[in-house]
């Protein structure tokens, strides 16, 4: 992913926490806003340090990452979306932690074919 696609400031991360729009399922928590005239959506990524150890917390970072490449076509791009890895996710592969975001994604309606 191209870092212009991610989001790194703190400032940036409170923002989506504090207008954002937030849902979650067992395995990962999304917050979004809708930020119009974006040629791009921008992904940031949260995994706390309850979860493993820096190796697995850098894999499940890596898997999110990959997952939202092979999803890049189909995402509304005028969105700032944050992902926050729960604990589960340690037992996860990267087809199971794609599974979890795509359905995710598709339950809040954030593709782009699908009607807001």
């Amino acid at each position: 992913m191209k870092k212009a696609y991610r989001i790194k400031r703190n400032e940036e991360f409170q923002r989506i926490f504090n207008a954002g729009k937030s849902f979650a399922n067992r395995e990962l928590v999304i917050y979004y806003i809708k930020k119009n005239h974006q040629t791009h959506f921008r992904v940031g990524l949260s995994v706390g340090k309850k979860i493993g150890n820096a190796v697995m917390r850098n894999q499940i970072k890596r898997y999110l990452r990959e997952a939202f490449i092979s999803l890049e076509d189909k995402i509304n791009p005028d969105l700032d979306i944050i992902i926050i890895a729960r604990n589960p996710t340690i037992n996860m592969d990267y087809h199971q932690i794609k599974r979890s975001l795509s359905h995710l994604l598709h339950k809040e309606n954030l593709f782009i074919h699908e009607k807001r």
